[in-house]
């Protein structure tokens, strides 16, 4: 894999502490943060980095491709380093956000493009509900 200094050059940005720390942190999680996370979880090793870097940073990745930025209906957005079309899950009692694969789209994509003659080059599908963890607390509440 292609160390983050050499990602972020190739994409024109200059390189800082700040940014391979971010984007490190992006690629090594499953959470899907917000900046404030991202910031809060930073901070002990990067104690120079502002809340305000974390934001620029995370602007400077979407824009580039780097991260996908998912709003699930909360006050600040979601990241996502994974950037590739895909759907979440995100539990409406938790919070917690998850990848959702599901090779069924690709032939929803096939027949949209075909009945609509639109080619879809990216959905942002969000389903909301209730995790297993929240579905089992309910239960034995």
């Amino acid at each position: 894999m292609r160390e983050t200094a050499q990602i972020l050059r190739e994409k024109g940005l200059k390189v800082t502490p700040q940014r391979i720390a971010v984007y490190n942190m992006l690629l090594s999680t499953s959470e899907h943060p917000n900046a404030e996370t991202i910031y809060k979880a930073l901070e002990p090793t990067n104690p120079t980095m502002s809340l305000a870097t974390v934001y620029k940073t995370l602007d400077f990745f979407k824009q580039l491709g780097l991260v996908q930025e998912l709003n699930v209906r909360e006050g600040s957005s979601r990241y996502d380093a994974v950037v590739k079309c895909h759907p979440h899950t995100v539990c409406t009692e938790c919070g917690q956000v998850r990848d959702l694969y599901m090779d069924d789209l690709t032939d929803i994509h096939k027949k949209l493009a075909k009945e609509l003659d639109f080619e879809v080059e990216c959905e942002q599908l969000i389903l909301y509900g209730i995790c297993a963890d929240c579905q089992r607390k309910h239960a034995e509440g």
